[in-house]
């Protein structure tokens, strides 16, 4: 008996560390020593609607917990929302946010997974989805899970009330979302759910109605969110301050480089983990007063790189970084890229800068000239305006982005 009292009371230590939320502890301590004695390890969910085609270093926070709990014998149920994805979680919203197509929806699934394999062992888990249970499901079967939760209880989640309160409208699909997520705990048979803070009420939700439809609840843990490179939001795609699993190395130090001082520390803290430990030295003494700011965020940068690309990527990243943006140089490789003139004899800055650097839309091209960081040639452009003739040109925007553009005819 005192072993198994060891052996639950060291998973738990695991499974407490770093969070901000641990609902239903107690509960999960019994359910965790019947799972250890009896070999039949812990069903724990974590769910992620693919309304972009991008995992970000934010969702790392949560991933790695679900590794914990993978690498302590347990099975990580991975959940992509395809389901919940078209209806929208209005977490932190003011306005109800648009739908999103099934055709959109399936394309961005289709990459989790292999983004997912960068933190777990996807071979020795459970990737579900949840059109799975909720496209079947007929509307009889949706009105008797609409039944089980009160209108006045939904609007106690924060965002609702603020709205409600302020005459802002939420549309009925939106209340909607808690109870579908609160249901894959159902279907799922979850032990324990992870999420980010922001996420605490629809996970409580998923306890209550477990409880319903006669299961155990499930254990509630919750973890902080990560702030995004501007050092204000957190990090969200939709604010253009994240930093991907897929970015190249270059770009993800670089963008590390760019965060505020401010954010070291709680950046460290949040991805670190259990791994990492002279970084995580070198930011404890960094949040003492003591060290260099310049050199932990150094640290930090290789970390990252090293870890989604390997050792050799953080080492020319690095190399890259101090050649191309301390000393203002050219990286070893620019891309060439050809544009056709496209009005008469001429083609527009902004679609060269989203032809040959890839920037999202014209608004972020505008942002970029505004902000002063597109060059031409070497001379800052601040006409966004400008029409380039046919010509050989070096473009730059930010400090790490090149092209060498060919202008001409198709």
């Amino acid at each position: 008996m005192k072993r198994l009292d060891a052996e639950v009371a060291r998973q738990l230590d695991q499974i407490r560390a770093g969070a901000d939320a641990f609902v239903g502890e107690e509960d999960l301590r019994a359910r965790l020593a019947v799972a250890i004695e009896a070999g039949r390890p812990l069903r724990v969910k974590l769910g992620m609607d693919p309304s972009t085609p991008d995992l970000h270093l934010g969702h790392t926070v949560t991933l790695e917990k679900l590794r914990v709990f993978q690498e302590l014998g347990h099975t990580p149920i991975f959940l992509i929302g395809d389901f919940t994805a078209r209806i929208g979680d209005p977490t932190g919203k003011k306005k109800t946010r648009p739908a999103l197509e099934a055709e959109e929806v399936s394309k961005n699934a289709a990459t989790y997974v292999d983004q997912v394999r960068k933190i777990l062992d996807v071979d020795r888990a459970e990737v579900r989805y949840n059109s799975e249970w909720m496209d079947p499901m007929v509307p009889a079967d949706f009105v008797r899970l609409c039944s089980r939760y009160t209108v006045a209880r939904l609007l106690e989640r924060d965002d609702f009330a603020k709205r409600y309160r302020e005459g802002v409208a939420i549309s009925l699909h939106e209340l909607l979302y808690p109870l579908v997520q609160a249901y894959d705990s159902v279907a799922l048979r979850a032990d324990v759910e992870l999420g980010g803070s922001d996420q605490l009420f629809n996970l409580l939700v998923g306890r209550e109605i477990q409880r319903d439809y006669g299961q155990p609840p499930q254990a509630v843990i919750t973890h902080p969110l990560l702030v995004g490179t501007d050092g204000k939001e957190k990090m969200s795609k939709s604010l253009g301050n994240t930093i991907g699993f897929t970015d190249p190395p270059e770009e993800m130090y670089g963008r590390t480089m760019s965060i505020p001082d401010a954010s070291i520390v709680p950046w460290v803290r949040l991805l670190a983990a259990s791994r990492w430990s002279e970084l995580r030295s070198e930011a404890a003494a960094l949040d003492a007063g003591r060290g260099n700011p310049f050199h932990v965020k150094q640290m930090l940068a290789a970390c990252l790189v090293e870890r989604f690309h390997g050792a050799d990527a953080a080492r020319a990243a690095a190399a890259h970084f101090e050649r191309v943006v301390r000393q203002g140089g050219l990286p070893d490789e620019v891309t060439e890229v050809r544009i056709a003139l496209s009005d008469g004899d001429r083609v527009g800055l902004l679609d060269v800068l989203r032809a040959a650097l890839g920037v999202a839309s014209n608004a972020d091209a505008r942002r970029l000239v505004a902000q002063g960081a597109v060059e031409l040639d070497g001379s800052r452009v601040t006409d966004p305006s400008l029409r380039l003739v046919a010509g050989s040109y070096l473009l730059r925007a930010g400090k790490r982005r090149f092209a060498r553009v060919q202008v001409g005819k198709s």
